[in-house]
Order: structure tokens, then sequence, then C-alpha cells
């Protein structure tokens, strides 16, 4: 699991391969990950948008932007988490996920971005280098 915390905002995400949706031999790999926005804080937000940068193994960087996520724009009250999983492809056995969300303060308006923390999709297929 990675985590971040930005302001009152924690985000945790769990990746995993997703074997039975890839296809080695056609450079075709699969992750589902598992996010969940906790909001510590002392009044209700909400989740405007989001934005990732998937970078593959050959450094191939795309740029995903949008409202929301999973089609909801959730209001966390004050203790309340949020869950959602999604799933995304890459060409290559390895890749490296990051992003932010955009948030608005209930009361006074303000936005504000909460980090998401970078974590790791690696397949069965990549070898393992520590460095």
């Amino acid at each position: 699991m990675y985590t971040a915390s930005t302001r009152s905002i924690t985000v945790t995400v769990s990746p995993s391969y997703l074997e039975d949706e890839s296809t080695p031999a056609d450079n075709e790999f699969r992750w589902s990950y598992h996010v969940r926005i906790e909001n510590h804080g002392a009044g209700p937000v909400k989740l405007l948008s989001r934005y990732w940068r998937i970078t593959d193994a050959l450094g191939r960087v795309q740029e995903v932007r949008g409202p929301g996520v999973v089609g909801e724009q959730p209001v966390l009250q004050p203790g309340h988490a949020f869950e959602y999983q999604s799933w995304t492809p890459l060409h290559t056995p390895h890749g490296i996920m990051v992003g932010l969300y955009q948030m608005e303060e209930r009361g006074s308006g303000e936005l504000f971005d909460v980090i998401i923390p970078a974590f790791s999709l690696d397949s069965p297929y990549q070898p393992v280098r520590l460095n």
C-alpha cells in the first residue's frame, strides 16, 4: 500500500496486477488499483477532479484528467472516507502512477490539491532490480 496526506486528507492506494486480463505475449499488461480517500479535517470536502501521470518502463508518459472519479464527485464529511477501484493498461510489464485530486472545502469554497502517492505497477514478467 502507498499512502500520502495533504492537509487533512489521506489517500491510500493498493495496486494489483491483473493476470487474467493481461496478455504479455502481445505486450498488454493491466493493473487494478484500489483507492481510499479519508477526510480527517473539521469540515466537508468535495472531490472535483483528478489528474494522473502514468509512466511505462520505456519512459512514455500518459496524462489523464477529468471530473471526479469513477463518474462521481463525492463529498467527504469529516471522519468519513470514499473508496473506489479502477484500472490502467500498459504496454510494458512495469510502470508507475502518481497524481492529484482537486478538492473544494465546502464551507469556504477554497480549492486545493491533494497528492495521490506514486505507486509502482509491477508484473511477474518484470525482473526486480534493487537500486
